[in-house]
């Protein structure tokens, strides 16, 4: 039995874990043909204050992260936003290389990449999981959620979450299931 997969995942009402995630960002100041800098960012940075929709996948270049999870919220990110959503966060196990080249490659314009480079955020989650049956090693499993000021207020896990799954379920992490449930949440405060 595998203690990872069978730790509890957080759920609504919980306080998103704290974290520092290891990103890059452009700085012009440092000049040449790599023009980026190492930048710690917080959990409370991007969460503290506002409401977000995270989306979280096994890996970047992987088949439905890219055909379909991704463009998903890259498409309808104006959609989320007009619903009250102040920005909208891709995470995934990977190194922030990695998840630049991947949302290069995608054409991701809207979308802000978020590396989980050490798996710490998907681990406090409960949402680390080994896929050693595909040589991926630790990734995370795929959801998505609605965070206001910190607190999930959606979270929506694929189901049957398991280290070395033999599927990639992909049913209710998708950005038109979140986008419906904010309208509900919407009109259940109205």
């Amino acid at each position: 039995m595998n203690e990872q997969a069978n730790t509890p995942a957080l759920a609504v009402n919980d306080k998103v874990p704290q974290v520092v995630f290891k990103t890059r960002v452009r700085d012009e100041s440092v000049g040449g043909d790599n023009p980026f800098v190492w930048k710690d960012v917080t959990t409370e940075e991007i969460f503290d204050g506002r409401r977000v929709a995270i989306f979280s996948l096994p890996g970047a270049f992987t088949p439905t992260c890219s055909s379909t999870h991704l463009p998903g919220f890259e498409s309808k990110y104006d959609e989320l936003r007009a619903k009250g959503v102040d920005e909208v966060y891709c995470i995934s196990v990977n190194d922030a290389f990695s998840m630049f080249q991947w949302a290069k490659q995608l054409q991701v314009q809207k979308v802000q990449m978020l590396p989980d480079g050490n798996g710490e955020f998907s681990r406090k989650m409960g949402m680390l999981v080994k896929k050693e049956n595909l040589g991926f090693g630790e990734r995370s499993w795929r959801y998505s959620m609605l965070v206001d000021n910190g607190v999930i207020t959606l979270l929506n896990a694929e189901a049957g979450r398991v280290d070395n799954c033999e599927t990639d379920p992909f049913e209710c992490s998708d950005v038109n299931t979140l986008l419906s449930q904010i309208d509900q949440l919407a009109a259940s405060a109205a």
